[in-house]
């Protein structure tokens, strides 16, 4: 692998310097002139240079300019907190945290996944057995609505929108500023990768190492899993440690998710722990092999600086906007794909019975494991704020039971467009996802295609809630709905 040069953010750690209060008040400035030169009758979106969204989305040239919000204001290593601006990556977050041992409770997966993006979206990692999800380290957050107006949100303040806000996808408002809360982490990983024959044996293992926090008398602090087969299953076991044996090193030669695999019993890794955050970060999951970047002989001419999940997503856009994919099946004979990238929970009960049907209709494989269980506390905003007191859910727009043990399962393929007939209409296959997943009593994140009925998202994603919001915050619809803008590609 090359690596006589240095492309853009490369894979390394950087010095990240908070930007300091000034800094940030003069980006709000920038910000609320941009807002004010859009005309009213023009939506608006942000000007931002990352995305994780695999959907399509109408263009509009009404951008917000936020390029001022990119950063960490500043860190408290005494209170363990960090007040961070909306468009921070989770990857200058980290590497702003780490040099004082602590870290967000919960680094989804991808180093340009912006904390404003996981808070309003929805993001996992394996930390979310005992952290929960990212929105639930919040503190107080600030928002701009669509009235244009800045709102400070918390658990005691503007209720309806901090409880809402989760899950919005930017319907409702842009976070600016987030206070969330840091914890504690040491600086290597051991790993014990716990080899399964089973789903039944995989889901009846994460729930009692979910309950327990533990495995064979050792703790556990992070825990996910990936599920080659329904007979051949990985559960990663981790815990953070002083030192260790030589660390592992997964950003050259070696694939990490290659690496859990073994025949049985338990396989040992160490990596440091900014390498395991970003771990899956180098093949997008195991996604670089579309790309052939895990063939021996092009990974050894692959820019190392280059082994990154938002220049595959790059790559990913070129296809979209020429083809090239689709053109490719039809000349060697084969029908066109229809991508199915999908993240989608189900309880850990329904766990083997979603897997056994998904291995069953499909030939994608792997699938990523992720356990959640909302973090404890969370309960106390139920009945809390105006709007949203009627919800049994401390998030009502995306309506996990917090007393379940979720799993998350993450797969991102592709199938033949013909894979259920053919004269299906498009997206067959993901409906029928749609369609397995709300019979199991589960959910699906939205930053993919969605094909509902707004009846169906209704009944899934907040009842009345959503609109009702809408009215207050945004009554001139200067954003899309959640509906238009998770479904109808708004």
């Amino acid at each position: 692998m090359t690596n006589s040069f240095h492309l853009g953010r490369g894979l390394d750690a950087k010095t990240v310097q908070p930007v300091g209060w000034e800094a940030h008040e003069e980006a709000i400035r920038a910000m609320r002139r941009s807002y004010a030169e859009i005309p009213v009758q023009q939506r608006i979106r942000l000007g931002k240079t990352t995305s994780n969204v695999f959907r399509a989305r109408t263009t509009s040239t009404a951008t917000l300019d936020v390029s001022g919000l990119r950063g960490v204001i500043a860190v408290d290593p005494v209170e363990r907190t960090a007040d961070v601006q909306g468009m921070c990556t989770y990857e200058d977050l980290v590497d702003a945290t780490l040099p004082f041992g602590l870290s967000p409770t919960v680094v989804p997966q991808l180093k340009t996944i912006t904390l404003g993006g996981a808070v309003t979206g929805m993001g996992v990692e394996s930390t979310s057995f005992c952290q929960g999800l990212p929105h639930e380290a919040v503190e107080e957050l600030d928002i701009l609505t669509g009235t244009g107006d800045i709102l400070t949100c918390s658990a005691h303040h503007n209720v309806d929108l901090f409880r809402s806000f989760p899950n919005s996808y930017g319907s409702l408002g842009y976070a600016l500023r987030l206070k969330i809360h840091l914890v504690p982490v040491s600086p290597v990983v051991e790993l014990r990768h716990v080899r399964c024959h089973s789903s039944d044996e995989a889901a009846n293992l994460l729930e009692s190492i979910a309950t327990t926090k533990s495995y064979q008398g050792l703790d556990v602090e992070f825990l996910d899993g990936v599920a080659f087969s329904p007979t051949e299953i990985y559960l990663s076991l981790g815990r953070g440690i002083p030192d260790g044996p030589p660390l592992s090193d997964y950003t050259r030669q070696r694939i990490y998710y290659r690496s859990l695999q073994h025949s049985t019993g338990i396989l040992r890794d160490y990596l440091s722990i900014r390498d395991y955050f970003w771990r899956w970060d180098p093949d997008w999951f195991w996604c670089s092999r579309a790309f052939g970047v895990q063939h021996p002989r092009i990974r050894k001419l692959w820019p190392r600086d280059l082994l990154r999940s938002n220049i595959y997503w790059k790559l990913i856009d070129w296809d979209r906007k020429y083809n090239i994919a689709d053109r490719l099946e039809a000349r060697a004979g084969r029908p066109a794909r229809e991508r199915v990238v999908q993240d989608i929970e189900v309880t850990c009960d329904r766990l083997p019975e979603f897997l056994k049907w998904f291995f069953q209709a499909s030939d994608i494989q792997p699938v990523w494991l992720c356990p959640i269980q909302l973090r404890d506390g969370v309960d106390d905003l139920i009945a809390q704020g105006t709007l949203t007191k009627e919800s049994p859910h401390p998030w009502p727009l995306y309506p996990l039971d917090s007393r379940s043990l979720w799993v998350n399962v993450g797969f991102w393929s592709s199938v033949p467009v013909n894979l259920l007939g053919d004269n299906t209409a498009p997206g067959a296959f993901n409906r029928l996802i749609e369609h397995k997943v709300k019979d199991l009593g589960g959910h699906k994140s939205l930053y993919s295609e969605s094909f509902y009925s707004e009846s169906e998202f209704k009944e899934l994603y907040g009842g009345d809630i959503p609109e009702k919001l809408k009215s207050i915050y945004d009554p001139q619809g200067r954003f899309p709905r959640l509906y238009e803008k998770t479904v109808g590609g708004s």
